[in-house]
């Protein structure tokens, strides 16, 4: 069983500033086959086995990496990155300092045809995160896969490991089988919100659709750098419905779907809901109103501009740094560090706020050193 470490000696040894509270807000730990095997019923390993599962197929382009991971994240043992524990403290909490880090397994739970096996399947991710991630670290939170697709299924999942105090959110991919504001999506949100749970939406999926707005592409930096349409018509969908009426404790956190498409989004939003709010009846403030009160970002990956002041620049029309999340993408082949993430012309206040203690209070955790 890997034991925590000492996180603050080890980052002294190394020089890192442990005055600087981290939170990571997405975190990859790979569950593999073997160990999904081994937390399903025996009836559903059956059928995983004999049957196998029936799925979008998401997106066919090759990874810049095998595993679209660092070259060093492949632990000692042989195993996938990010399956193991020990390896993952040392690589990446440890060596950063790192006071919490939101766990965002990648597995298959919601893009699964069979409800019943998605359900099957998210409840084995869950039930091997509580038992073999966060009761081992207490640095570790864990989110709630759920068979997004089917509304009360995923709302029987949040109520089974909600009231868990390490699972922190509930898991959503971007491309997803119709807009997030649509109504099959609801008792999620409404569970969620019972929890006080944010709904984490993360890169990825397909949803049976191809994978940019304009069709099927050509290339994996197509698919790479086209992600963030899709998260723009979620949260278009999202703030349309009127969905901050009906829950209005709700929290949304956009991870690993990029920063700066933000700002003007929220221009056009509220520009065009002048001329069309009548069409919008659940609706009683600007976009940009529930955008900011509602909507968490993460840092990764974050846009480069040529130019560091561009970048303060971009920070200071989203109007949103009580609003953005570090985060890595731990042990992907982009992985952000945390020395290296924002340019030195964020200020010392933006950078404590962006680098851990919004996320703390996102989450509600306690300060940690």
């Amino acid at each position: 069983m890997a034991m925590p470490v000492s996180a603050a000696a080890d980052s002294r040894a190394r020089g890192i500033n442990t005055d600087l509270t981290i939170v990571d807000a997405d975190i990859h730990p790979a569950i593999g086959e073997e160990g999904l095997r081994r937390f399903l019923s025996p009836y559903w390993r059956s059928h995983y086995d004999s049957i196998g599962r029936l799925g979008y197929t998401g997106s066919l382009m090759p990874r810049a990496m095998p595993k679209a991971a660092r070259h060093d994240a492949w632990p000692p043992d042989g195993s996938l990155p990010g399956s193991n524990l020990e390896f993952l403290q040392q690589q990446l909490l440890d060596r950063w300092n790192i006071s919490y880090g939101m766990l965002i397994p990648l597995a298959e739970a919601g893009n699964q045809i069979n409800l019943d096996l998605g359900l099957a399947m998210a409840r084995a991710v869950n039930d091997w995160q509580i038992e073999e991630w966060t009761s081992q670290d207490a640095r570790l939170r864990g989110s709630i896969m759920v068979p997004y697709e089917d509304g009360a299924l995923s709302a029987e999942e949040i109520h089974r490991v909600g009231g868990y105090p390490d699972m922190a959110q509930v898991m959503f991919v971007t491309r997803t089988r119709e807009p997030l504001g649509s109504r099959r999506y609801w008792p999620i949100y409404e569970a969620a919100q019972e929890y006080d749970l944010p709904i984490a939406i993360h890169f990825g999926g397909t949803g049976g659709h191809a994978m940019t707005g304009a069709g099927w592409p050509s290339f994996y930096i197509e698919d790479h750098a086209g992600m963030a349409q899709s998260f723009q018509s979620q949260v278009t969908s999202m703030v349309s419905q009127g969905l901050f009426e009906l829950f209005p404790r709700l929290k949304i956190v956009i991870v690993e779907g990029g920063v700066s498409w933000m700002a003007p989004l929220m221009w056009r939003m509220d520009r065009v809901y002048k001329q069309l709010s009548h069409e919008l009846p659940r609706m009683k403030e600007l976009p940009s109103t529930y955008i900011r009160r509602h909507f968490w970002i993460s840092t990764q990956p974050i846009e480069e501009p040529p130019a560091a002041q561009q970048f303060t620049e971009m920070l200071s029309q989203l109007d949103m740094t009580d609003r953005l999340l570090f985060a890595t993408d731990y042990p992907h082949w982009d992985f952000d560090a945390p020395d290296r993430a924002l340019p030195r012309t964020v200020s010392k206040s933006d950078r404590r706020r962006i680098m851990g203690e919004n996320a703390l209070a996102l989450y509600g955790l306690p300060v940690r050193r």
